[in-house]
């Protein structure tokens, strides 16, 4: 009886087993797809930020696959890839050489009267000038905006070109034609006699965020390996807002407010676009950063919403104008920042108001601080750049500035920008044996001479003709050639000026230059 009953409890044991393996099993072979409809649906991506407008951020649905993505972009946008070369006609000046001048030799020619033989063998030869003309050929990029045939390009491409050639990936070549050029976005449009072409999307460059992938797309060195196919290379968006600044009075040159990524930009890859893994064009690929002249990791792109808003007048032939304030801003430095008794270093510092300008006709004055334009904080001096151009012109800006520790708001109407001239060069001057020094710098009234050879309309103020490398004057960036307006925002008008001036300052002193305010210490 007892072992009856022993058996029949190892076998409801292990029917017990058997079927808690049979249900167990049964669970782990549950379809993925039913587990999906049974369970509530997750969001795979964040909320934004608060402080963050959802209208700026991208909504990215699930995971993307990166191969696929990558090769969808080639082929969408590849078709519209145009390789572009240019060829420019330069003329060289040629000096005849020493050995076959004879003029000024005793009392002419040894060859008499006659025609010399040496002059008519280089007017044959080079000129009747001295003069040979070369061909100058260069290679770019670009992409087709519409169907009608218009190329989006980068200005510098086609800049000075006698004839462009533009080739479609499927080796077509057509003449192009250019139709519209903006020098200072560094745009223009070129026209082929095409129709029913490939056209490359044009997206929001406002969406974009560091650390994105994007694809480079364009044609380097497609002529050395004789191809007319694109190339591909991809990277992430480095960084946004950049700015590569070149030398000018009134700091507005260079390129403003690009994208930094990482992708390669090789030469020959100008004019080409930047697109994200949309297929949509983002950026057009400009410049890069290299001490060999080759890719090192730090290519940059116009934003091509920058491009979208003139697009139409590039197309149409329009010239491109841009609001102008008429001001030369600097930098608040640590040392400004002090001296004017500021909180931050936000803002802008206005350094020389040009002549009947918009800032000048609306009573901005040199030392006002630039705090918002149009309600927009201003926290770099690209920031200035920026909402100036975006002010249509004609119309009245409100700037909120900071005179003398007070807070002001100066209504400005926005000209158009007129032509501005180059810096001058740094010229020599002879400096008197009893020139005396302050703060290590030495300077002298003003002459017609210095002023002829500087370029300057106004002889108010002194010129710097030395400068000691170890002085207080040298550390705070006072150079040679620099032209003293003011110290401690009292103008000097001439050396007498300036000397009671000078004397005068103790502690700090805020100098005024044409190139910005310098605080310099007491040595």
């Amino acid at each position: 009886m007892r072992r009856a009953v022993f058996y029949l409890i190892i076998l409801l044991i292990a029917v017990g087993l058997v079927f808690g393996i049979y249900a167990r099993s049964k669970r782990s072979a549950t379809p993925v797809t039913e587990v999906a409809k049974a369970a509530p649906a997750v969001a795979t991506t964040k909320a934004p930020p608060p402080d963050v407008s959802a209208a700026k951020i991208k909504n990215v649905k699930g995971e993307i696959d990166i191969r696929n993505a990558f090769i969808t972009v080639a082929d969408k946008v590849g078709k519209a890839i145009v390789t572009i070369s240019t060829e420019r006609t330069q003329k060289v000046g040629f000096k005849r050489p020493p050995q076959f001048r004879f003029k000024g030799f005793g009392q002419g020619s040894p060859f008499g009267d006659g025609e010399d033989p040496f002059e008519k063998f280089f007017e044959d030869f080079f000129g009747p000038h001295g003069e040979r003309e070369f061909k100058q050929r260069g290679l770019g990029s670009g992409f087709i905006i519409d169907k009608k045939g218009h190329i989006l390009t980068n200005f510098h491409v086609v800049d000075g070109a006698d004839v462009i050639n533009i080739t479609l990936p499927d080796g077509r070549s057509f003449e192009g034609v250019v139709k519209g050029v903006d020098p200072r976005s560094d745009l223009a449009v070129v026209k082929i006699n095409a129709k029913n072409l490939p056209v490359a999307e044009l997206g929001n460059s406002d969406l974009v965020q560091v650390g994105e992938w994007v694809v480079a797309l364009g044609n380097p060195y497609g002529h050395v390996l004789q191809s007319p196919k694109p190339t591909v290379t991809v990277g992430v968006v480095s960084a946004l807002h950049r700015r590569i600044p070149t030398p000018s009075p009134s700091g507005d040159r260079g390129y403003l407010d690009m994208i930094q990524t990482d992708a390669a930009i090789n030469p020959g890859n100008s004019g080409g676009p930047l697109c994200d893994l949309n297929g949509s064009v983002i950026g057009i690929n400009v410049v890069i950063f290299s001490t060999s002249g080759g890719y090192q990791g730090v290519g940059f792109a116009i934003p091509v919403n920058e491009a979208k808003k003139i697009i139409n007048d590039l197309i149409e032939g329009k010239e491109i104008a841009y609001g102008w304030l008429g001001v030369s801003v600097q930098e608040i430095t640590p040392e400004l920042a002090e001296y004017f008794n500021l909180p931050d270093r936000k803002g802008g510092l206005v350094a020389a108001i040009f002549p009947e300008s918009p800032a000048q006709k609306a009573g901005l004055k040199e030392g006002d601080i630039i705090t918002s334009i149009n309600g927009k904080e201003i926290n770099t001096l690209h920031d200035i750049l920026k909402e100036v151009n975006k002010t249509k012109i004609d119309t009245t800006a409100r700037v909120d500035i900071i005179r003398d520790k007070v807070k002001k708001i100066i209504n400005v109407k926005i000209e158009k920008k007129p032509q501005t001239a180059e810096a001058a060069e740094e010229k020599m001057f002879e400096i008197p044996e009893e020139t005396e020094k302050w703060r290590g710098i030495k300077v002298l009234n003003i002459t017609d001479k210095i002023a002829s050879e500087l370029e300057l309309e106004d002889k108010v103020g002194v010129v710097i003709i030395e400068v000691d490398r170890s002085s207080a004057g040298h550390k705070a960036g006072l150079r040679k050639g620099d032209v003293i307006r003011e110290i401690n925002k009292t103008k000097i008008k001439n050396l007498i000026d300036y000397k009671k001036i000078a004397s005068e300052a103790n502690g700090i002193a805020l100098v005024r230059t044409d190139k910005g305010y310098a605080t310099v210490k007491k040595e």
